[in-house]
């Protein structure tokens, strides 16, 4: 099974080929002011390098988010035109679980943050055992102050907002919190492409058109409108409206599962 991986949930574009359930080729990309200029050419070049046409892929996998609004709907509609042109499935998966899924390798707690702009972050607490990274918090939409008091500690942090709210990091976190940089540990297409090899694998497929961007918050269009809530990937989050503040995780993100004592987990 051939599967393409895309992500644009933030200003570094990754795209990844995965065959039989492993990475065969992955290629990153900062935008040049926007994906939809970059991400294209990213695609048919990383195609190219794998040795596969767009006809040979049997799913296109894309992060759903949250984060960028408008990263997120350039991904999910480059993903949705490919797909119609070809007739292979859309999966979107959970932007913060993949982000995660990069250090699979790692043992203990892995806190993953990404900018939301106006003093906020996009947050999600896993663990990682054994190479089997599992979900421990949703995403959040957080301050940084909530996120010093309800991090699970000690932890490596990953994320864009791991670098604009470093210094703040440092100082409330110490050494308690190992924080990665984002040019070395960032998005990967190709682990975006086993999210969705892996939901394949268990039959969850949603039907194309009821697929849209987790923004966890309103975009400012939609403030405008008055709407309160944004969608969730998949279906059970179409049309969905999601309180200011509130957390309410995708159905394509695992449950919650019960902590140890030991955990301070994010909200």
């Amino acid at each position: 099974m051939r599967i393409l991986g895309l992500d644009t949930a933030t200003w570094r574009a990754s795209v990844g080929v995965l065959v039989d359930g492993e990475v065969v080729t992955e290629q990153s990309q900062m935008a040049n002011g926007s994906h939809a200029v970059t991400l294209l050419p990213l695609i048919a070049d990383t195609l190219q390098r794998a040795g596969y046409g767009l006809r040979d892929l049997d799913a296109i996998a894309v992060s759903g988010g949250p984060g960028a609004f408008t990263g997120l709907r350039v991904g999910l509609s480059v993903a949705k035109g490919l797909a119609f042109a070809t007739g292979i499935p859309v999966i979107a998966v959970p932007t913060l679980e993949a982000l995660a899924r990069t250090l699979s390798r790692h043992e203990g707690f892995i806190c993953t943050l990404l900018d939301a702009r106006k003093g906020e972050l996009y947050a999600a607490c896993f663990e990682s055992a054994a190479g089997v990274v599992r979900r421990l918090t949703p995403d959040a939409l957080i301050t940084s102050l909530e996120l010093v008091e309800r991090i699970a500690l000690p932890c490596v942090v990953i994320g864009d907002a791991a670098e604009r709210y470093g210094a703040f990091l440092r100082e409330h976190l110490g050494e308690r919190a190992t924080l990665l940089p984002y040019e070395t540990y960032g998005p990967r297409g190709g682990v975006v492409a086993m999210l969705g090899w892996e939901r394949l694998q268990a039959g969850a497929i949603d039907p194309m058109a009821s697929i849209e961007p987790f923004y966890v918050r309103p975009s400012d269009a939609e403030r405008h409108l008055g709407l309160e809530g944004v969608g969730a990937c998949g279906p059970e989050g179409r049309g969905k409206t999601t309180p200011a503040g509130a957390i309410t995780p995708s159905h394509s993100q695992a449950p919650t599962p019960s902590s140890p004592q030991t955990l301070k987990p994010l909200l």
